[in-house]
Formats: C-alpha cells, sequence, structure tokens
C-alpha cells in the first residue's frame, strides 16, 4: 500500500479488457497501485479503466499487440510518460485454440507462442530497465494447467511451460535489480475465453462448468477474482522474497 511521501507503484496489465485481466486491473488499484489497462483495442478497455479510476487510482488505457516489438516499446514509453515508471507488470494477454496436433495449423501454432510466450518476453524486456532504474519490480506471468499437458492443447501447453521457463530466468537475471518474477498457472476459470471453448465445442457453458467442477477438489471452477488474489500476492512488497516460483490456481493439486 502506498503511504505519504511515496509514489505510488505504476502498474501494467495486458489482456485487461476483460476477464481475468480486469479483475487483476481492479484488484491491483484497490491495493494502491495506478495501473495501464493494456489490450488490442484502447476503446475495449474503458469499462476497466473505469473500474480502477473508481478505486481512487489513476489509470489509462493503451492499445497494444505484445506480439509486435515496436507497439509495445510505444505502449511502455506512454504509460511511462502518463503514469510514471512502471515497476510491476502483469503478462495476462493469451489465446486459446484447441486442436489435437493433426489439426494444428502452423498459423495456429505460432499465434499462440507469439501472443503467449512472445508478448511476454518482450513487455518484460521493455518494462525491467523502468524496474532496474527504480531498484524494485515485480513480474507476474500467467501460466495454465494446461503447461502440464493435455489433449488438444499442444500449442497453448507449449507457449505456456515455456512461459514457466522465462520466469524461472527472468527470476535469476533480474533478481540483483530488485525485481522478483513469477508465475500464477490457473486452472479452469469462468471467462470470455473458457465461454468461447464451450461455443466452440457446441456445449452449454453452463454445463461445461458442471462437468469441469466434478473433476476439481474444491468442487467448483475458478473465478478471475481467485486468480487476482493470487497475483496480488506476488505483487505484494513483503513478498520480497518469493520469486522465480509457479503458483498453481486451480482447486487441487493438478485439475
Amino acid at each position: 500500500m502506498s503511504t505519504a511521501g511515496v509514489p505510488r507503484r505504476v502498474a501494467i496489465v495486458t489482456g485487461a479488457a476483460r476477464g481475468i485481466g480486469a479483475a487483476v486491473a481492479l484488484r491491483l488499484a484497490a491495493d494502491g497501485l495506478d495501473v495501464a489497462v493494456m489490450d488490442l483495442q484502447a476503446a475495449a478497455c474503458a469499462e476497466t479503466v473505469r473500474g480502477v479510476e473508481a478505486l481512487g487510482a489513476r489509470s489509462l488505457a493503451a492499445p497494444v499487440d505484445v506480439s509486435d516489438e515496436i507497439a509495445v516499446a510505444n505502449a511502455v514509453a506512454l504509460v511511462a510518460e502518463r503514469l510514471g515508471p512502471p515497476v510491476v507488470l502483469i503478462n495476462n494477454a493469451g489465446v486459446l485454440r484447441e486442436r489435437t496436433l493433426a489439426k494444428t495449423a502452423l498459423s495456429d501454432w505460432d499465434l499462440m507462442l507469439q501472443v503467449n510466450l512472445r508478448g511476454a518476453f518482450l513487455m518484460s524486456r521493455a518494462v525491467a530497465p523502468h524496474q532496474r532504474a527504480a531498484g524494485h519490480g515485480r513480474i507476474v506471468n500467467l501460466s495454465s494447467t494446461g503447461a502440464l499437458g493435455a489433449v488438444g492443447l499442444s500449442a497453448y501447453s507449449a507457449a505456456k511451460a515455456g512461459l514457466q521457463g522465462l520466469t524461472k530466468t527472468l527470476a535469476i537475471e533480474l533478481g540483483r535489480y530488485g525485481t522478483t518474477v513469477n508465475a500464477v498457472a490457473p486452472g479452469f476459470v469462468a471467462s470470455d475465453m473458457t465461454a468461447g471453448v464451450a461455443e466452440r465445442v457446441g456445449l452449454p457453458f453452463e454445463a461445461m462448468k458442471q462437468q469441469v467442477a466434478v473433476d476439481v477438489p474444491v468442487g467448483r471452477v475458478g473465478h478471475p477474482d481467485d486468480i487476482a488474489h493470487a497475483v496480488a500476492f506476488f505483487v505484494d512488497p513483503r513478498s520480497s522474497y518469493v520469486s522465480g516460483q509457479v503458483l498453481y490456481v486451480a482447486g487441487g493439486p493438478r485439475c
């Protein structure tokens, strides 16, 4: 939490127009951070920005394709100019295309690696100099239980597993500058992304959630706020000795 005379920390949350990203942005604002809301189109971020501002935090919407190096550099520069140097980065932007190996087009493979993995790399590289200058920072990457492997998720699993490797390496490289790097790996979370999966397989979303919940030890599917709480733990200044970790938030040890 910010205190008198201490500048508020500035956070960037990618893929924050809705779902997990929006929940994370609102949680960070409630915890006293100013939040830059990033997504493909700035207009899509309007509701999240309003929510952040309603909590007393400064905010802005920044359009960015996280797989585009120039777009990432421009977006981070905009945040630094308008809100101040970003010292917290939440790499949440992601896409999902469920296909078995034989049906996975190269374009789908490339898309998921570019957004889910390349995007986190580019964003982290762009924000790291601001964290280094400040002498402290937080990077939290959104992985997935899909990193453990699942039928039809070859590209998605590869990207999310790669994100865990990136997390551990950046924790080693950036720790000397006061930056911690961790990952949160959600299980099934009720969101636009999983609703899209239900639609593509022709199953009512409520029916899909009920089917999934049967195999979850706590007896329910996840909600965006469940993930936001986990992210907030890693972002907290008191978590400065926790780095290079992957926290599965899935209602059980593996779901």
